[in-house]
Parts: C-alpha cells; sequence; structure tokens
C-alpha cells in the first residue's frame, strides 16, 4: 500500500500531515520571500553593472536560499534546529531571540499558519490525488509571490513564469480544465491587462500597474481556464479599490503611492480555484438573470 492509498482511506491522518506539511512549507516561504528579492536585486546590479561597464561593489558573501542559515535580524545568532520549529519555536520563545531577547516579527509563525490554514482548506477541497498537489503548489507559490509583491510591488518572474507553465502542464491531463481553456485562459488574461494598461497609459500619461500582474493574471487562466478570468477580474478589483480607499481615507495613504494589486489577483485566483464554478454561476445569474 503506498502512501496515496494509505492517506485516503484515513482522512484524520491526511488532514494531519498535510497541517504539519503546511507548517514546513509556510517556514520555507519565508525565507524564500525575504532572500529572493535580494537575491534578484544582486543579479540585477550585477547585469547593469556589465551592461553600463561600470563598477559596482555587490556583496561576494554566499547568499541564497541555502545560506546563510537562518538568523536573528539583530544579533546574527544562528537559529539552532530547536530554535527553527514552525510556531513551536516562537511561543517557546516568547517571540524573543534567545540571545539578544529582542522580539521577532509575528509575521514568521503568520505566514506559517496561513500556509497550513490554506493547505487545509485545499486538501478539504480536492481530497487526496493528483490534482490536490498541483493545487498545493499553487497555493503556497501565491502566498509567496503575494507577500513579495507587498513587500517589494513587484511579481518575480521566478514564480511566476514557471507556474504558468505547470498550470499548462496540469492541463495537459485535464487536471483542473481543458487545455484549449487552459490555453486561452493564459493568452486572454495577459493580453486583458496588457491592453488596460497601455490604454491607462496613454490616456494619463502614467502606469497603472506593474507587469508582473499581466503574467500572474495569465498563469491564473492557464491553471482554470478563460472562463474564470471575468470573475477574478471583478472580484479582486472590487477587494483592492476597497482596501485602497480604506487605506487613503483611515491611514491618509498618498493616493500617488502605487498599492500591490498582486495580492487580490492570487487570492482571487486561490477562491476561484477552490469555488470557481459555484462563483461563475452566480456570477453569470446576476449578468443574465
Amino acid at each position: 500500500m503506498n502512501l496515496f492509498t494509505y492517506l485516503a482511506t484515513e482522512p484524520q491522518l491526511l488532514f494531519l500531515f498535510v497541517g504539519i506539511l503546511g507548517l514546513i512549507i509556510g517556514s520555507f516561504l519565508n525565507v524564500v520571500i525575504y532572500r529572493l528579492p535580494i537575491m534578484m536585486e544582486r543579479q540585477w546590479h550585477q547585469q547593469c553593472a556589465k551592461i553600463l561597464n561600470v563598477s559596482v561593489k555587490i556583496p561576494t558573501d554566499p547568499f541564497n536560499l541555502n545560506q546563510p542559515r537562518s538568523h536573528c535580524p539583530h544579533c546574527g545568532h544562528t537559529l539552532k534546529v530547536w530554535e527553527n520549529i514552525p510556531i513551536i519555536s516562537y511561543i517557546w520563545q516568547r517571540g524573543q531571540c534567545t540571545t539578544c531577547h529582542k522580539s521577532i516579527s509575528p509575521r514568521y509563525p503568520l505566514i506559517e499558519i496561513a500556509s497550513a490554514i490554506l493547505a487545509l482548506f485545499t486538501t478539504w477541497h480536492f481530497g487526496i490525488g493528483w490534482p490536490l498537489i498541483g493545487a498545493l503548489i499553487f497555493t503556497w507559490a501565491l502566498l509567496a509571490a503575494s507577500m513579495i509583491d507587498y513587500d517589494h510591488q513587484y511579481l518575480l518572474d521566478d514564480i511566476t513564469l514557471p507556474l504558468l507553465w505547470l498550470g499548462l502542464l496540469c492541463n495537459l491531463f485535464g487536471l483542473y480544465t481543458d487545455i484549449e481553456s487552459s490555453l486561452i485562459g493564459a493568452m486572454a488574461g495577459y493580453l486583458s491587462l496588457w491592453t488596460v494598461f497601455w490604454l491607462y497609459k496613454i490616456i494619463t500619461g502614467k502606469e497603472g500597474m506593474g507587469q508582473g500582474d499581466f503574467k500572474l493574471l495569465a498563469l491564473l487562466g492557464a491553471w482554470m481556464g478563460w472562463q474564470v478570468l471575468p470573475v477574478i477580474i471583478l472580484l479582486s478589483s472590487l477587494v483592492g479599490t476597497s482596501v485602497g480607499l480604506t487605506l487613503i481615507i483611515m491611514r491618509n495613504h498618498d493616493k500617488d503611492v502605487p498599492i500591490p494589486f498582486g495580492p487580490y489577483l492570487a487570492g482571487a485566483g486561490w477562491i476561484n480555484l477552490l469555488w470557481g464554478q459555484q462563483l461563475i454561476e452566480t456570477y453569470y445569474l446576476w449578468t443574465y438573470p
């Protein structure tokens, strides 16, 4: 009996397994969210220096997803294995570094918890099988991309493009939709926001969104088909507009400072992956009563 078959017969163990895995992946996502943008920026600096033929001082110390080891951002204390256990270590250490006793951001355990909760919802919807594996990868990648966009206001090709191709690959086998809908969804997702971007720029002379949003909507179309795109755009726009207005009114947010749209697209896409058919039926019911 393989692991799939065993977990299919023991739903409690399946949810326990996915919950623990979600916490572990969430811990890894914290590393990705913090380090991947820095890694990309270093590469960009190197490329720009080479093109411009100028000398730029770039750090030469190893910096990737493996090195250096996780450490305290305040004193540099390298975390021991027992200090790096998702959730448990944070609670045991009372949210402080064991060496300098300065506070550790609660964001780290919150992302671990979010990773586990989203994984559990995904498992509850799909059950054991290949669609679940693809959906978990989709979920965790969107979580990382959303947080990076929130922090830096750009969506990295290193996440969006592989995820787009993975969506097309999954739908070669019809895991989430047929391949025709998947291909059209990828093209329509990209071109729809690309068109809006250029129309807005021609009219106002400003860029209304980042070009990473084009690729993000393209990958959502590749995973779920062109049929879900109107619902994703509508849902993400409503939430994004509401949050934006709230920030401007309640927190005196400068209206000229851009608000990342990626997290809203990603959230709407994840919701549609789980409940897309119901949303589409509701959308067309409201549109064509």
